[in-house]
């Protein structure tokens, strides 16, 4: 008698939740704080240099191609922000992994492209929210630069 109790609270949870689960929003949120996050300072490698959006960028002797970060995280009970700067800092260590496996020192004209959305801005990246999940993508360039 209790699992049948059990099952029916559990399916009526489910089917009453409808579309709360179904959440997707896509916001934007300053890359400057999430490069200064704890673990971005932490983990990121200073030797790659990171080029936003149209920022400039020293002369490219070497261009390696364009690569693509799709990452997510689990965003249960966390702030979307937090979640966001949590999955930009795995989204861009994976650019960053791609410069040194090529042998670039450099990631120029960096791009989200949340659900294929682009969005190029200096100052702001765009994630996706959901009610358990977050996710951020990202392209770019991967080359090495002259001084």
């Amino acid at each position: 008698m209790k699992q049948l109790l059990a099952i029916s609270i559990v399916t009526f949870v489910l089917l009453s939740s409808g579309n709360s689960g179904a959440r997707d929003d896509h916001q934007m949120f300053p890359i400057a704080d999430a490069l200064n996050t704890p673990a971005a300072k932490e983990k990121l490698d200073p030797k790659i240099k990171l080029y936003f959006g149209d920022r400039k960028y020293p002369a490219v002797l070497k261009d390696f191609g364009e690569w693509k970060t799709n990452k997510k995280t689990n965003a249960f009970n966390k702030s979307d922000k937090a979640a966001c700067e949590w999955t930009f800092l795995s989204a861009i260590l994976e650019l960053q992994e791609r410069a040194v496996k090529e042998g670039g020192d450099a990631v120029v004209a960096i791009k989200s492209n949340y659900k294929s959305i682009e969005h190029s801005s200096e100052t702001e990246y765009m994630c996706g929210s959901g009610a358990m999940v977050s996710g951020v993508a990202f392209k770019g360039r991967v080359v090495k630069l002259g001084k």
